[in-house]
């Protein structure tokens, strides 16, 4: 692997600070063209931008999102998305060369990427950042992101899957399937976990600490009062052996918040 030089990896952190302003940005303006009636309905996911940096930073071709509607800053920094698509999605313009993810047809920041092309024809997804069409129904993705996963195995495990490598790498793909602390209460997360874990699938979740779900603190509707606490029961191995991308992931976002407050001072 090269080596990163300190000027190239402060473009990059700078880069991503980019990403994080115009994300934030683009949540303050959107909420203001909703509440002054030129759009008519917004979800924005202001409070997530660094973390969901970072986790674009590990998403890979031949991956796989099953995501929800907060994901705006990790589709803008994976490059699957621009703050005009955004926007027109926002409007619901119904051409879909201004807004491709569903041609205004769904609600704002619900994303999507194709799997087919215009004849229906499987498309080479293992060259190709993969986004399964978000679901409304809080929860939802996380059974649709076990499936992704339980395929992704599928087609490690079974011979006769294996010559399709345009859809799989011999199984190397991983689900990247985000949620928000409150829809953790809901039984599909807790199905799709469980499932996860019996069947060991490379399925990844990032639950976004809001600290509230419909204004309902979350000591009020989660087990000890956090998410990460309730699932400590579901690990596999000591504490001390942590995932090494979660790791990473965790010194990355430590390093990107050092050099932003230098370059800012």
């Amino acid at each position: 692997m090269e080596k990163l030089s300190f000027d190239n990896f402060r473009e990059e952190v700078l880069q991503d600070y980019r990403w994080v302003c115009i994300s934030r940005e683009a949540s303050l303006l959107g909420r203001k063209e909703v509440l002054t009636g030129k759009a008519k309905f917004g979800i924005f996911g202001d409070g997530k931008e660094v973390a969901q940096v970072a986790m674009a930073k590990f998403f890979r071709p031949g991956d796989f999102r099953s995501g929800y509607y907060r994901d705006q800053t990790f589709m803008f920094a994976s490059g699957l998305a621009s703050v005009q698509q955004f926007f027109a999605q926002l409007y619901a313009d119904p051409n879909v060369e201004n807004e491709p993810f569903s041609a205004g047809r769904q609600m704002n920041a619900h994303f999507s990427t194709k799997f087919v092309g215009d004849n229906g024809e499987w498309l080479d997804l293992i060259n190709r950042k993969n986004v399964s069409a978000d679901v409304a129904p809080t929860a939802g993705q996380m059974v649709r992101g076990l499936g992704l996963a339980a395929a992704s195995k599928s087609f490690r495990n079974v011979k006769e899957l294996q010559e399709f490598s345009h859809l799989s790498d011999n199984g190397n793909e991983v689900c990247f399937c985000t949620i928000g602390d409150a829809s953790t209460s809901e039984g599909h997360f807790w199905e799709a976990i469980n499932a996860a874990g019996v069947l060991q699938v490379p399925l990844v979740v990032f639950v976004w600490d809001d600290g509230y779900g419909i204004s309902v603190p979350k000591k009020y509707q989660t087990t000890k009062g956090s998410i990460s606490e309730a699932l400590s029961g579901f690990q596999k191995k000591e504490e001390k052996e942590k995932i090494k991308r979660v790791a990473i992931a965790e010194t990355f976002v430590t390093h990107c918040l050092y050099i932003v407050s230098q370059f800012l001072r």
